[in-house]
């Protein structure tokens, strides 16, 4: 399929963490007329998240950190509940969820499924999120997570029965959209 989009001219606004771009661009709509558009693009790379779970517990691990965003839109501690998530940097989507699932958790799991990828915020965000799940057990847990000190991480690792964790997101205390669609995932599959 031929693209419809002609990049006319690309400016960085800003590389000081990630890359915001400014682009001008062509577009060749339905109607077969071009219209040209400019918009900004927030590029910080590719990423993946995942959601442990034990069948036998019907528990699943989440994580709560500070997210600036958040604070500065309205949450009052800035404090957010989370499913585990890193960015690829140069790996590949499974071995960037298995360093990231022990780092933050503590746990080592082996059986990661991959479940769906999605855009999350494709209006001005280009990242591409991979999502996963993997069962754990209590022996799995090898570290106590919580982060990594280097990079700034002050993680706190949360065990939850799923039906908490359900009715929490229904009450607004999970409000991380890849949290609640991997929340969804394991609820349509019957996995807990």
């Amino acid at each position: 399929m031929q693209s419809n989009v002609k990049i006319l001219k690309t400016e960085i606004l800003s590389d000081n963490w990630y890359i915001l771009k400014k682009i001008t661009y062509e577009y060749l709509k339905g109607d077969g007329k071009k219209q040209v558009q400019t918009r900004e693009a927030y590029d910080r790379g590719n990423g993946a998240t995942i959601l442990l779970y034990n069948r036998e517990q019907k528990t699943i691990i989440l994580t709560r950190q500070f997210r600036l965003p958040t604070f500065i839109n309205g949450n009052e501690t800035g404090m957010l509940i989370e499913a585990c998530a890193g960015l690829l940097d140069k790996d590949n989507a499974i071995d960037c969820i298995r360093r990231e699932t022990e780092e933050e958790t503590g746990y080592k799991v082996t059986n990661i499924t991959k479940v769906l990828e999605a855009y999350m915020s494709p209006g001005s965000v280009t990242e591409m999120l991979s999502f996963f799940i993997a069962e754990y057990t209590n022996e799995m847990k090898i570290t106590a997570g919580g982060g990594l000190e280097h990079e700034g991480e002050n993680i706190e690792v949360l065990e939850l029965f799923f039906d908490d964790a359900l009715r929490m997101m229904e009450t607004g205390e999970i409000k991380d959209g890849k949290t609640i669609i991997l929340l969804q995932y394991l609820r349509l599959k019957n996995l807990l």
